[in-house]
């Protein structure tokens, strides 16, 4: 900064002024360095509660929900041959299901034709899927039209009708016969295919007793305890009132149990994510107050909000609302549902007990979570105040940025007080460099001047 230094005085100039500078940089971005690092750690430890907050908070609203109270489930006690939904309105009950046939589509297929069969005319082909069932399908076939033709022109025209049209050929005779394959279910449903003056080899004739129909379509048969039903599909949705039943597989000699009952199964899940939110906040705010030990005289590990005050407000709130009596009908707190505070401040669920009480008090256990005075609301309100957008820890987090701010400043004042310093201390040093050259330089002249004068005796070594 200041070039070649101390040549007159033959002092370290660079060195005293280095010193200088440092001794009055260092205390102050000390104190800056300490001042940034604990306002950084209060910001991430203020994210990591409110991540804990806002977790919880979610799984309050989960539970929150009475609609959660109002779903009916239906199970089946074998999946692979049946499964069974059931909206709010479904009555609870048991209901033995036999499924004896699944209802399927058709294959119908024309008679063995050449395998290099062209059409002698051009003409049109109409393909119905059951007697009066659903629109005709119109589709134009041109004059020398080949199979592989004819099927494309089949699969352009019925892509949205569940009808698809495709090629078998016997390798050993060469014979190719188009076989139409249909998704539509239910008796009566065969697809067949009508073919105008000059087509009528791809004909396909459905009626009884025509040995162009492969598999007739058919319905589903079924009972729901001991009374035969049948349906044109897989999908039952009357025969038990507001339950629809899926058939998946036939065996008529085994009896399928479906129970609709109230939604115990969801319920017990999203008491269970409600626990689990609030064991991971204890477990937060413990990590975050904790001082840990380090060896006999080593300085202790804080968290990022040791002492703080809104901690202790937050879990203060919590906990008084989790040991107070509300609902009513056997369920007033927690522990009537075997939810209990364990040692470490977590809270357990006894599974059993919890299941007893869904089964003998399930529309209690509701009004005990769920509307303006159940649980799940007045622990969301002792919590929003600070966790909401503006609220007490979103303040304390702007007031730590604040802070953030005002350090980058003074960083930067700081910078320029100790160039201006420095600038300062190598003028004034370089200046008596200067003068110490000058009266060296001067008492040479002298010295010299004066020795040569007459009389005076120099000094011998």
């Amino acid at each position: 900064m200041a070039g070649i230094t101390g040549i007159g005085s033959g002092m370290n100039i660079d060195q005293m002024v280095g010193a200088l500078v440092a001794a009055e940089k260092a205390p102050k971005e000390a104190q800056l360095n300490r001042l940034a690092s604990a306002t950084e750690t209060k910001i991430s430890a203020l994210g990591t509660l409110r991540t804990a907050l806002s977790s919880f908070q979610t799984a309050l609203k989960g539970l929150n929900d009475i609609k959660l109270f109002e779903n009916r489930s239906a199970k089946s006690s074998n999946t692979d041959l049946l499964t069974a939904t059931a909206s709010k309105t479904a009555q609870s009950g048991t209901y033995s299901v036999k499924v004896e046939q699944l209802a399927t589509g058709s294959k119908t297929a024309t008679a063995a034709l050449s395998s290099d069969f062209k059409t002698t005319n051009a003409g049109t082909l109409t393909v119905n899927v059951g007697e009066g069932e659903g629109e005709d399908v119109n589709v134009e076939i041109g004059e020398g039209a080949s199979l592989e033709q004819v099927k494309e022109a089949l699969n352009a025209a019925l892509k949205d009708s569940g009808v698809t049209a495709n090629l078998l050929t016997d390798p050993y005779s060469g014979e190719a016969r188009l076989v139409m394959s249909s998704t539509n279910t239910g008796e009566g449903k065969d697809v067949s295919i009508s073919a105008s003056e000059g087509l009528e080899e791809l004909d396909i004739d459905t009626s009884v007793g025509s040995a162009q129909v492969l598999e007739r379509a058919q319905n589903a048969k079924f009972s729901i305890d001991g009374l035969a039903m049948q349906s044109a599909t897989n999908k039952i949705e009357k025969a038990i009132p507001d339950v629809t039943l899926n058939l998946v597989a036939a065996d008529k000699d085994k009896a399928i149990t479906v129970t609709v009952a109230q939604d115990q199964g969801g319920v017990t899940a999203n008491i269970k994510k409600f626990v689990d939110a609030y064991n991971n906040l204890i477990k937060t705010t413990n990590s975050l107050t904790r001082v840990t030990k380090v060896g006999e005289e080593g300085t202790p590990l804080t968290g990022g909000l040791v002492g703080d005050s809104s901690v202790r407000s937050i879990l203060s709130g919590i906990q008084n609302e989790l040991v107070s009596a509300g609902g009513s009908d056997g369920v007033r707190m927690l522990s009537d549902l075997g939810i209990t505070t364990q040692q470490d401040g977590t809270l357990g669920i006894n599974d059993d007990k919890l299941k007893t009480a869904l089964e003998s008090n399930f529309d209690a256990v509701g009004k005990f979570f769920t509307g303006d005075s159940g649980l799940m609301k007045r622990l969301d309100s002792r919590v929003d105040g600070f966790n909401q957008t503006g609220g007490i820890l979103a303040q304390r987090v702007s007031g730590l940025e604040t802070t953030n701010a005002d350090i980058k400043a003074q960083r930067e004042k700081l910078t320029l007080r100790i160039e201006s310093m420095t600038a300062r201390l190598y003028s004034q040093f370089n200046a008596m460099d200067t003068m110490v050259a000058q009266l060296s330089s001067t008492s040479s002249w002298l010295e010299s001047t004066l020795s040569s004068l007459p009389g005076v005796v120099k000094k011998t070594k």
